[in-house]
């Protein structure tokens, strides 16, 4: 199944993790819909095994026209030093998710010693690292940040209810802003129900998240879909902007600048993920 288009890390909706042991999974994600795919060396890889699944990854990132991001260990690990070490440099890797990101520090140092050329994604899940966005944000290097919700509930005694979720989610959606990053990446959904997912992922864009990590590449019609403007929405951008080129581009009210920048983000995004008006 070809990937249909390029949808660029700040735009990109799916992220899809894919264990880092699993190596013969990564052909197949690559070709599948996930706007993005994580290699993961860092949860989805028992200790034992931590230096064999790194080596396959970048086996694998040599050949070809491959390309990933890796999530690897968190900068308080043992495993951290010899993944940065050993991915620095790495031809098709575009950047590493950091997991248990809890510092600006955490970043930069990551950044650093991948010869500032790989952008860092960094993972936040703790209420540490929540109370730390900011500052996440704003450092060298960081060019998105992502929800750890699963850990996030480990670490705070949280339930998965929408509501007690709703804090963690708009602080890193207000931090990006500050930062002048890209809005946040949610968790994932475990559930392997459609709805359930189509109904998370809503929640998701209501909140001001414009990504989503997922497990399973069933779900990645649907994080793609949901995240994406709808096809009425595009429709209403573009008669907006046609109206607004018809009157000489003349503001008319205080309503019409967040109207019209509204609609053209729409129109952007609607280009960038192929979605025609109804």
């Amino acid at each position: 199944m070809a990937r249909r288009r390029t949808i660029g890390p700040d735009d990109a909706r799916s992220w899809l993790l894919v264990n880092g042991a699993r190596t013969e999974l990564f052909d197949v994600a690559h070709e599948s819909r996930a706007d993005q795919i994580v290699l993961d060396i860092e949860d989805a890889v028992d200790p034992a095994h931590k230096d064999e699944a790194r080596e396959g990854v970048l086996r694998w990132l040599a050949q070809g026209d491959r390309t990933a991001w890796v999530r690897i260990n968190d900068h308080a690990s043992p495993f951290w030093a010899d993944d940065v070490a050993q991915l620095a440099g790495v031809p098709g890797l575009l950047g590493v998710m950091l997991a248990k990101t809890e510092a600006a520090e955490h970043v930069t140092e990551t950044f650093d010693r991948l010869g500032g050329a790989a952008p860092v994604l960094a993972l936040v899940e703790s209420a540490l690292g929540i109370e730390e966005s900011v500052n996440i944000a704003r450092a060298r290097g960081a060019s998105r940040l992502a929800f750890g919700s699963g850990d996030y509930r480990r670490d705070t005694g949280t339930s998965a209810d929408d509501l007690a979720m709703a804090y963690p989610r708009s602080r890193l959606v207000v931090a990006s802003r500050i930062g002048g990053l890209p809005g946040p990446i949610d968790g994932p959904t475990v559930s392997s129900s459609h709805p359930v997912l189509r109904e998370q992922t809503a929640v998701t864009v209501s909140l001001g998240l414009t990504g989503k990590l997922c497990l399973d590449m069933d779900q990645l019609p649907v994080i793609n879909e949901v995240i994406s403007p709808t096809p009425s929405d595009v429709a209403w951008a573009r008669d907006f902007l046609a109206d607004f080129d018809a009157r000489g581009q003349v503001i008319r009210d205080g309503s019409d600048l967040p109207r019209l920048g509204r609609a053209r983000k729409i129109e952007r995004l609607a280009d960038v993920f192929g979605v025609q008006p109804s």
